[in-house]
């Protein structure tokens, strides 16, 4: 009972009457088995009152996890001193991950994580990444669109040779470009890489004269195939929303570690786009949907202006939403008063 009388505060709050609250459903959340392939409405009749009914359950599962995922958003990796070098420590791993309610897949992971942990640091500081291989099979780690070093890209037999499993290989450069970087696995990325080696390096400008003023700054590392559709290493309903109160302005820092392109749209207020791939871009622009590529990343700006709970997914449907309700790269913006 107390739980669901939070759920109708929470919603008060955030500006949503008893429509929206009928709508969410009351009931126990319940975990759904999604088919995600597209088939044509002449195929089949559609039981539209079960439709309904995984659709709601959904919703509520959803709104049942908030906040029940303390690594949803990655906290910075924490780093010893050495001198003027920060040093940080990655380790390789075998792991089950599950994804959603009931689905677990055989993953990698960086420190028992998908995505691996957040590293961030400044412009022009030096950094030392210890990486330790405790799968079963070798890897290495590039440091994907910042300037190092040739011999510090992790491309195993071109720039380095594979770390083994069993063996601890030792990264180092200056952090010398700002912007929004990924690091990610360049051994068999096809199956590490969407398995689960990846992260994000966020580099922040030495100076903060030209860098937006942001009262949220989120990551999103979008991500598909071996682990379905995901958001930050999970799918709805186990994704989590993003948050922010009336009148603030969130950064969101979108990055593709995916085979695919995803289109990713805001409900309710426009995405200012103001960098592609850690550069700031001359002339910012307003748009609803950023389609990212593999291997991209952009940095938007959202004036939060309108409460309420607001839809944000993947535009590609059939990576967010199908008869048997929302799934995949869904989650929302929560705008409170």
């Amino acid at each position: 009972m107390a739980k669901q009388v939070a759920r109708r505060e929470f919603l008060k709050r955030v500006g949503v009457g008893t429509g929206a609250a009928a709508l969410f459903g009351s009931g126990t959340a319940m975990a759904q088995t999604h088919d995600h392939t597209a088939s044509s409405p002449r195929q089949q009749e559609i039981d539209w009152e079960a439709m309904d009914h995984h659709h709601e359950m959904g919703i509520q599962t959803f709104l049942d996890n908030i906040d029940q995922d303390d690594n949803y958003w990655r906290q910075p990796l924490e780093y010893t001193l050495d001198g003027d070098t920060k040093v940080f420590e990655l380790t390789c791993n075998n792991i089950e991950w599950e994804t959603e309610p009931g689905k677990a897949f055989p993953a990698y992971a960086y420190n028992g994580m998908i995505p691996g942990p957040e590293i961030r640091v400044t412009e022009g500081e030096r950094v030392r990444i210890l990486v330790h291989n405790e799968m079963n099979q070798s890897t290495a780690v590039h440091w994907h669109g910042i300037d190092v070093p040739n011999d510090q890209d992790g491309v195993p037999f071109i720039t380095q040779p594979v770390i083994k499993p069993g063996e601890t290989y030792t990264y180092e450069f200056i952090a010398a470009n700002a912007g929004s970087h990924m690091y990610h696995s360049h051994h068999n990325s096809l199956e590490q890489v969407v398995g689960g080696l990846l992260g994000a390096f966020i580099i922040e400008p030495a100076s903060q004269r030209d860098e937006p003023v942001v009262d949220q700054d989120y990551t999103l590392i979008l991500n598909d195939t071996f682990l379905g559709f995901t958001l930050n290493g999970k799918s709805f309903p186990y994704t989590q929303p993003l948050k922010a109160k009336l009148g603030e302005r969130i950064r969101i820092r979108y990055m593709n570690e995916g085979l695919m392109e995803h289109p990713m749209h805001l409900h309710g207020m426009p995405m200012r786009v103001i960098a592609k791939d850690g550069y700031n871009l001359p002339a910012p622009y307003l748009c609803d949907t950023v389609a990212i590529s593999p291997g991209e990343r952009y940095d938007v700006l959202v004036e939060a202006r309108a409460p309420g709970i607001w839809a944000f997914h993947c535009h590609v449907l059939s990576h967010a939403e199908n008869r048997n309700g929302m799934f995949g790269m869904v989650t929302v913006l929560i705008v409170e008063e």
